[in-house]
């Protein structure tokens, strides 16, 4: 990856961010969304959480607003951006955090199964990047952080799709924090590994073994949505283009950049211990 998404490098427009900022978070009822918001909340910020629920769910903090959105919906992205415009006349940060987990290997996993997790997980961060774009290049301001995952770096076996869109999403975030720099605009990538969630509620697909095995890594974590939402709180404040959470993050990365043959070996010998496990029965 090139040398300028690099988790110490920060902005050169960072500064000490105002507060309180305009803030909206996809997929803010749950997991790293929910405590997102209320990291934010506590922080100051004025937060506007969104996700599917049709009514606003009570575990949301009472100062934060809420608006449903399908982060698949165009008409939703479109309705969030009039509310927006409306209710704060801008948005100093765009947070697209929606997502959904899904494991399986590549013969066993089906399209239907690539076609759902790409229109949340990729498309879904796309849409809204394409929404207020037009808006933050008007305030010649702002600042959008896209939740991607370790796996958008660093790609275990049996994890295909997965590894796809979050890699996807590592790959616009770069893309756009050199186009949109022009215009003032940051851009930030969020890429935490495994930390306790409701995440794995999400799974779906016809690999039943490879998910019962993303749903232990998640659940077995020591780390919670909480503590990770602090790390990620501290790298937007200081604009960081690659926010990484967590130790084990930093090691499999720099492992990946500077010592490949050691994480190619690891990635070898977790491929076959998943060459070991049956493939479920259609």
């Amino acid at each position: 990856m090139p040398s300028r998404l690099r988790h110490a490098r920060t902005s050169s427009r960072a500064s000490a961010p105002t507060s309180p900022r305009r803030v909206l978070v996809t997929g803010g009822a749950s997991g790293l969304g929910l405590a997102l918001v209320r990291a934010l909340v506590a922080r100051g910020d004025d937060v506007l959480a969104t996700d599917v629920h049709v009514d606003r769910p009570d575990v949301l903090p009472e100062a934060a607003a809420y608006l449903p959105l399908d982060v698949r919906s165009d008409d939703a992205w479109a309705a969030a951006l009039a509310h927006v415009r409306e209710t704060w006349d801008g948005l100093d940060l765009l947070v697209n955090n929606a997502g959904v987990a899904a494991g399986g290997r590549i013969d066993v996993a089906t399209l239907d199964e690539w076609r759902w997790i790409i229109d949340i997980n990729l498309l879904g961060v796309v849409r809204g990047c394409r929404t207020f774009t037009p808006l933050l290049k008007e305030q010649r301001s702002g600042h959008i952080v896209n939740t991607a995952s370790l796996a958008g770096l660093v790609h275990a076996p049996g994890m295909a799709a997965y590894n796809t869109v979050k890699a996807g999403v590592v790959a616009l975030s770069e893309t756009l924090s050199h186009e949109l720099a022009p215009h003032h605009i940051d851009v930030s990538v969020v890429c935490p590994s495994f930390f306790r969630t409701n995440l794995g509620a999400s799974f779906q697909g016809a690999d039943t073994e490879m998910e019962a095995a993303g749903k232990k890594m998640v659940s077995d974590s020591k780390r919670s949505a909480e503590e990770v939402a602090a790390v990620v709180v501290r790298g937007i404040d200081a604009r960081r283009e690659l926010i990484l959470t967590d130790r084990d993050g930093h090691l499999a990365w720099r492992a990946k950049r500077f010592a490949r043959p050691v994480y190619t070996a690891a990635m070898r010998r977790a491929a076959r211990r998943a060459a070991q496990t049956p493939l479920s029965s259609p």
